[in-house]
């Protein structure tokens, strides 16, 4: 059953922490477990149910039988007698147990002894409360370690008689002086008849009540006035009310049964308790001594997870034992049976077997150490524990080893459990055992010294598909540049045309973007081409950024990883990436890096680094990160918890830590990573130096192109120069001809004619030649 909190308390609860003493204020006392008793009696002035206890008083038994079973299942508030001003105690109620005249009482008692509280509340008439005191007696739970706090009602007349020494119960001073009562409420009355008298005027109030139904019109405010009256020296104290009527400070005496009689030890004025004779107090069984409060149970329910090397599982021997082993480095395996699902028989059936490594060591040293037995279980979902939404709703509970803790399916975590904020706010961690961190797990590569292995981030078709772009690129930018109205070629047209964007400008900028190398000119002009040359830097910074897509790395579901990546913003972008690829448990992960179907996988240190130094194919990378710790998960309330870290730390000062990480997690078959750095050689950069030899051929072919046609273009220009020469040179002779024949008869010179058109001819045919 849940712990159940006890939000309001009186000083008899107080007392059950056992730490009062002198003024201290009773609600200033830790957590203590309690059993609470109560029968279905309504006129019980030790308990009530919330602010519901007086309206409660006037309903049917039937209905009001319900409102209490619900009201002690949700909130109890134990009083210190009928006062409704009581003070707020932060106590734990492991059980409340109600009985009625049908109830077995000694069935009721055996299941509360079961329990660890060890401090009995009883609400009960006096009746009840004599045959709970039997029964009680008969089971030995009236002696040492046990406290019983009772009201006064439970310590008179024939509950007295029965009732356990070292009972502790409340009694109100001066209730059963009637004369003291009755001096102060007629000192009250007449008080608040004056004031009324001095502020209002009276009317006449009807006589008789019988048959009478006219109301007093003075009433309701006399009502007020008496109310809001105070009389702070009445012979029972100091007189004043609630809202409900009810005395604020009325004085209650703290009373212990010593052999047959009742003796005062305290007081309990209304705000505070006065413990002024505590030594005095005689507990259960004649001790002087105040007890704990509660029961240590030394069996304990362990739950813990298979995560090698800290647990490992395996099937027990036909007989239903373990085999003896023996580690690498000679020492003892210890082995303890676990129940828990087997993952290698379908449908996971939960049958006993062997769990052995770090954690189970190390629950074994502190069961000698503490004083304790265990029984050992997997958890059942094979989860560490994160917070699910339920049926879609904005509630959440926990699942896992967490789950199972909080729901008390077991009592304690010995597992490694990453201590982190989230899981901190609900449990209880102890000191680490372990420190670690996040490292990455990949699979260790053949190295590779073909030419070609620079070229391992693209595929050979990628890298066509990125030299025909480049090119593709270029000539888009020279057209668009070389089209717009806005480009070079249009802007002046006496610019000359080596300062537009040429061919080979633009093959030289897209080259240029792609290997960010820089552009120094020929950069377009026109808005359409510099809107292709940003796409295309975009491209670049892409392609060359993001190598592969098809790079997996992942973690396990709902771990503390998991959360990690999850809560920190700037790793949004890699949790989804890698949600959608995480596993379930961290063995299948590093299977899937193995089979190449991870390419990373990101855990704990010590889990990753064990696995590498095991599995000769494996390698971590990366330096740590997130450094943490794994500790021991108990529940909030646990009476173990500083006594398990106090064992932890002690195990750190005597070196079994130590022992234990050379045992399990430091002997290695294989390095788990290089020590030193990579040294490369020339045969795994070969392929870049061949690269730049390529190059410089390259260059060396084009600049042989370049000088052959350098050649033939000045051959042709000097050819065409000296055509032009000869042009110039015939036109100069024909006009001189036609100067010096101006005298002569164009009859007497046929031959000098003749040779004029035979030298334009022979002028035409080289000028075709030279075309």
């Amino acid at each position: 059953m849940p712990d159940r909190k006890l939000p309001g308390a009186s000083a008899c609860v107080a007392a059950s922490r056992l730490g009062v003493n002198g003024a201290a204020s009773p609600c200033a006392s830790a957590r203590q477990p309690a059993v609470l008793f109560t029968d279905a009696q309504p006129a019980s002035p030790f308990v009530k149910e919330g602010n519901q206890a007086q309206s409660a008083l006037r309903k049917p038994s039937s209905e009001l039988h319900r409102t209490r079973v619900f009201e002690l299942s949700q909130r109890v508030s134990v009083q210190c007698g009928d006062q409704i001003q009581h003070c707020m105690l932060n106590s734990t109620a492991e059980k409340v147990l109600q009985f009625s005249q049908e109830t077995n009482l000694t069935a009721l008692l055996l299941e509360a002894k079961e329990l660890e509280a060890r401090v009995i509340i009883l609400s009960a008439s006096e009746e009840d409360a004599a045959a709970v005191y039997k029964a009680a007696r008969f089971l030995n739970m009236t002696g040492s370690g046990y406290v019983w706090l009772v009201g006064e009602r439970e310590m008179s007349g024939k509950a007295l008689i029965e009732a356990p020494d070292g009972l502790i119960g409340l009694q109100l001073i001066n209730g059963k002086n009637e004369s003291a009562h009755i001096n102060d409420a007629v000192a009250v009355v007449a008080q608040s008849i004056q004031e009324l008298f001095e502020k209002e005027n009276i009317t006449e109030p009807p006589r008789g009540c019988v048959g009478n139904t006219n109301i007093w019109k003075t009433g309701p405010l006399f009502k007020r006035v008496l109310m809001s009256s105070k009389y702070p020296e009445g012979l029972t104290g100091r007189v004043e009310f609630n809202d409900d009527g009810d005395r604020k400070y009325a004085h209650y005496g703290i009373l212990n049964y010593q052999k047959t009689r009742l003796v005062q030890v305290g007081i309990y004025n209304g705000t505070q308790v006065v413990m002024n004779n505590q030594r005095k107090i005689i507990w259960p069984g004649g001790e002087t001594e105040k007890p704990q409060g509660f029961q240590m149970s030394t069996r304990l329910k362990i739950v813990t997870i298979h995560q090698e090397p800290f647990v490992y599982v395996k099937p027990t021997q036909p007989d239903g034992t373990c085999h003896e082993e023996m580690t690498l480095n000679g020492v003892l395996i210890k082995k303890v049976i676990c129940t828990g699902p087997n993952e290698t028989i379908p449908g996971r059936p939960i049958v006993p077997q062997c769990c052995y490594g770090f954690c189970v060591d190390l629950l074994i040293k502190l069961a000698m150490t503490m004083n304790f037995t265990y029984e050992v279980h997997l958890v059942a979902d094979g989860k560490f524990g994160t917070q699910e939404r339920v049926n879609n709703s904005n509630k959440k509970e926990w699942n896992g080893m967490m789950g199972e803790l909080l729901g008390g399916l077991a009592d304690m975590i010995v597992a490694p459990l990453t201590i982190n904020n989230e899981r901190a706010q609900y449990i209880e961690f102890s000191k680490p055992f372990k420190y670690q961190g996040l490292t990455i797990l990949v699979k260790k590569e053949i190295p590779r010294s073909t030419l070609d292995s620079f070229m391992q981030p693209f595929q050979s078709t990628l890298w066509l598909l990125v030299g025909l772009s480049v090119h593709v690129v270029a000539v888009m930018l020279y057209l668009l540049d070389r089209f717009s109205p806005f480009g070079r070629f249009k802007v002046n047209s006496e610019e000359e045309e080596e300062d537009a964007l040429t061919l080979s400008s633009a093959m030289w900028f897209s080259w240029g973007v792609l290997l960010n190398s820089g552009i120094g000119e020929g950069a377009p002009r026109s808005f359409s081409a510099r809107i292709l040359g940003m796409v295309w830097a975009g491209f670049a910074m892409i392609i060359l950024r993001n190598p592969s897509d098809k790079f997996i790395y992942a973690t396990v579901k709902q771990s503390s990883v998991d959360i990690y990546f999850r809560r920190q913003v700037e790793l949004s972008t890699m949790y989804r990436h890698m949600e959608k690829h995480n596993y379930e448990s961290a063995a299948e992960a590093i299977q899937a890096v193995r089979d190449n179907k991870l390419h990373a996988f990101i855990w704990d240190s010590a889990v990753l680094e064990f696995e590498a130094s095991q599995k000769c194919d494996l390698v971590t990378t990366g330096e740590l990160f997130f450094r943490s710790g794994f500790g021991i998960g108990m529940r909030k309330d646990s009476p173990w918890k500083q006594n398990v870290s106090l064992a932890i730390l002690s195990s750190h000062e005597n070196g079994f830590m130590e022992d234990l990480d050379k045992t399990w997690v430091r002997y290695q078959e294989c390095d788990s990573r290089s020590n030193a750095p990579a040294t490369l050689t020339f045969e795994n950069m070969a392929g870049v130096f061949m690269l730049v030899a390529g190059g410089i051929a390259a260059g060396i072919f084009l600049i042989f192109i370049e000088i052959a046609y350098k050649r033939h273009k000045d051959a042709r220009r000097k050819q065409m120069q000296l055509a032009f020469a000869a042009v110039n040179v015939w036109r100069k002779n024909l006009q001189d001809t036609k100067d010096a024949s101006g005298s002569q008869a164009m009859a007497g010179t046929p031959s000098l004619v003749c040779n004029d058109i035979a030298g334009t001819i022979s002028t035409s045919y080289h000028l075709s030649l030279l075309d």
